[in-house]
């Protein structure tokens, strides 16, 4: 026989063995796919339409896309979530347990599934919250849209075993959710190397001058959050320090500053001294603030997701307001907010018109605890404070003829004029509590660093301003100026409706990118963070 011949012969024979080795392995596939595609059809849509997009084929027979995935989610820790609750160190062990048990098709089917499912469960969690809001605070009113998936887009990541990429795409788009996640990892190391010293229990506060063992370790501690400048004291506050080592133990003028940033972020009034609030925030443990971190990246998820270009955001625990324009400025305004028994709700809804110079009628929780008993003490009350009495219908009564520790059915209204509880403007929007945006005559309490003094109600600081704005943005040629200066009561409509969303962050970036960390003034915090930590059930 010829050479070429022979191994003609030889190359046709091992295509054969080739082509009859394969056919159990095809056939195999086969039958995976259509289980896959069985036990589907008992899952929810979402998965279903998962595996649609992939026709049925497997997402998980590759060993390192299954220990790609299990590294993928110990990285959800970045965001405040615990990688245990996805069972992420069990997932490589189970293939494994597959691959060498020879395991039937139902097994790897149920296997496929249950890690797609997992994958899902993780991109839904980071990008609209781990918590349903709902489940957590029966009084939560912001819509949280389901979770918006790109699933052909996560089943070519999958097979490319790229899921940092799938992570981050799910993640808030968001520049204050980053410097959360930001926070949170510097918060962890801090945690990692020992975390901060506390300082005494003392009465005694500690200012500029003073000389004490504790103002070493206020050094130390505020050292071990970025002001590291500290740990050098001031040598202007000392006549000759080019002779001598500055004594760390004196309360310099390098430390003061020091102490008044530190306030400024944690919204304590900014003098400079150490007293009981400042040394309370100060010894706040290091895990302590991580944990709060943590559940405001939740918050955040809740939120941060298809805000619209143009909208007002209340920000509650910040006592501040921010109107995002839609030429894309930005203007920022201090608030006055609900008392922590009179709480500002967490709601979205869009404004609608404003009241010029407007009358008030007294709700009934502010008539029956402030006004009434006002009245009682003293009848004058009502002529100081420009107010009327008015039957339900609306006509004026006569106050001397009121038994008032039993008024029946009265309403009280003040007129408009420079000390009407609500000044020269209200904003308003639809909500089931009555609440609004407005201007106040007490102007002095702007300047406090906490303000929480209302009955529920905002009230803005420079609100006559927002208010033109808004106006100007909606397309009306109204001036606030001149509609004030009329003195007549005037309801205002918004050309086009501007959203509103008040919303509770007891952490959040400020101006500078730091995070400042709030009182938790409505007490929210601890329920949420023990709804965080309780363990997922999958």
């Amino acid at each position: 026989m010829r050479p070429f011949v022979v191994i003609l012969a030889v190359l046709v024979l091992m295509a054969s063995v080739s082509a009859i080795a394969e056919q159990p392995h095809d056939a195999q596939r086969g039958s995976l796919e259509a289980e896959i595609a069985r036990l589907v059809a008992e899952e929810e849509a979402e998965l279903g339409r998962f595996y649609a997009a992939r026709d049925y084929r497997p997402a998980w027979e590759e060993r390192q896309q299954v220990a790609a995935f299990a590294e993928a989610l110990q990285t959800l820790e970045s965001d405040g979530l615990d990688p245990s609750d996805y069972g992420a160190n069990r997932l490589v062990a189970e293939r494994r347990v597959l691959h060498e048990s020879d395991a039937a098709l139902a097994e790897q089917a149920r296997f496929d599934l249950q890690t797609s499912a997992l994958l899902l469960t993780a991109l839904r969690h980071l990008q609209r919250g781990r918590l349903d809001p709902h489940a957590v605070d029966p009084r939560w009113e912001i819509p949280v849209e389901p979770a918006r998936l790109d699933l052909e887009a996560i089943s070519r990541a999958v097979d490319g075993q790229r899921f940092g990429q799938a992570f981050g795409e799910a993640r808030p788009a968001s520049a204050p959710y980053e410097r959360l996640r930001s926070g949170l990892a510097r918060y962890r190391n801090i945690e990692r190397v020992g975390g901060w010293p506390s300082l005494p229990d003392q009465p005694r506060v500690l200012r500029s001058e003073d000389v004490d063992d504790a103002v070493g370790l206020l050094r130390e501690r505020l050292a071990m959050e970025g002001e590291l400048e500290v740990m050098a004291a001031d040598p202007s506050t000392f006549p000759r320090a080019e002779l001598e080592t500055p004594d760390l133990r004196r309360f310099d003028a390098s430390l003061e500053a020091a102490v008044m940033r530190f306030q400024r972020r944690h919204l304590l009034e900014t003098d400079g001294i150490v007293g009981p609030q400042t040394r309370a925030a100060l010894n706040v443990p290091v895990a302590t603030r991580i944990d709060q971190i943590r559940l405001n990246l939740e918050r955040a998820r809740w939120l941060l997701h298809g805000l619209p270009e143009a909208f007002v955001l209340v920000d509650i625990a910040g006592y501040r307001l921010i109107y995002f324009r839609p030429n894309g400025e930005i203007w920022r305004s201090r608030i006055v907010v609900g008392q922590p028994y009179r709480r500002t709700p967490s709601l979205r809804s869009e404004i609608t018109h404003m009241t010029v110079n407007p009358t008030w009628t007294v709700p009934p929780t502010i008539l029956r605890e402030d006004v009434l008993p006002a009245i009682r003490r003293d009848l004058g009350y009502l002529q100081r404070q420009n107010m009327r009495v008015l039957s339900p219908s609306g006509q004026p009564l006569d106050p001397n003829q009121i038994d008032w520790w039993n008024p029946g059915n009265v309403m009280i209204r003040q007129e408009p004029g420079p000390d009407n509880a609500l000044g020269q403007v209200v904003i308003r929007f639809p909500n089931d509590h009555l609440v609004y945006l407005h201007d106040t005559p007490a102007q002095g309490l702007f300047a406090r660093e906490q303000r929480a003094f209302s009955s529920g109600c905002i009230r803005v600081q420079g609100v006559l301003e927002f208010a033109q704005l808004l106006l100007d943005d909606t397309g009306s040629d109204d001036s606030v100026q001149a509609l004030t200066a009329s003195g007549q009561t005037r309801h205002v409509p918004l050309a086009r409706r501007m959203p509103v969303i008040l919303h509770y962050w007891t952490v959040h970036p400020g101006e500078d990118g730091q995070l400042v960390f709030r009182p938790d003034i409505y007490e929210r915090d601890d329920a949420l963070l023990r709804a965080l930590n309780r363990p997922l059930a999958l």
